[in-house]
């Protein structure tokens, strides 16, 4: 029997967040809580995307140069890279909705690999607008992987994300 190996990637924001209507700092970003609990459910390998620069701190600014950065169609660089991705089959692809797709530094990471006959599994945390664009998009960059079905959680309801997320899992 051959063992599917599982990653969790994702990107992460933990600074001021949108979150419940108002404007909060977090301390874990709340892609990182879900792919957290991904990574206990599947007994997988984690890896966190991390941009070459930092997003500002400030939820305005950061949203500005999210904004920026898709309307130039950017490629952030990315500090590190996942030994040997090969060796995966399955990715859980986590990250926040931002305006209406992943945020570009995310579009760097999956260029970076060949991901043909990949399963990945997209997941975002967002505050009403779900996964937007984000699995159209990712159906464009990665169109020799195998996109499954994407589950969307509100930012606001991580910590209690348990039940949908073992149910989600499941549907594999």
């Amino acid at each position: 029997m051959i063992m599917m190996k599982t990653l969790v990637a994702y990107f992460s924001h933990n600074k001021e967040n949108y979150f419940n209507g108002t404007i909060q700092s977090i301390e874990v970003g709340n892609t990182q809580v879900v792919a957290e609990k991904l990574q206990n459910m599947l007994k997988a390998d984690i890896y966190q995307i991390q941009p070459l620069h930092e997003y500002p701190e400030k939820y305005d600014e950061c949203t500005a140069r999210a904004k920026e950065e898709l309307n130039k169609d950017e490629r952030p660089k990315i500090m590190n890279r996942v030994p040997h991705m090969e060796d995966y089959d399955r990715i859980y692809l986590g990250f926040p909705n931002w305006w209406g797709t992943m945020p570009m530094c995310v579009w760097t990471f999956l260029e970076s690999y060949d991901l043909k006959g990949k399963k990945i599994y997209p997941f975002c945390t967002h505050e009403g607008s779900g996964m937007g664009n984000s699995v159209n998009d990712l159906k464009k960059l990665c169109s020799q992987s195998i996109i499954k079905h994407a589950l969307a959680i509100r930012g606001s309801q991580v910590n209690q994300s348990d039940k949908k997320l073992k149910e989600w899992i499941e549907e594999e």
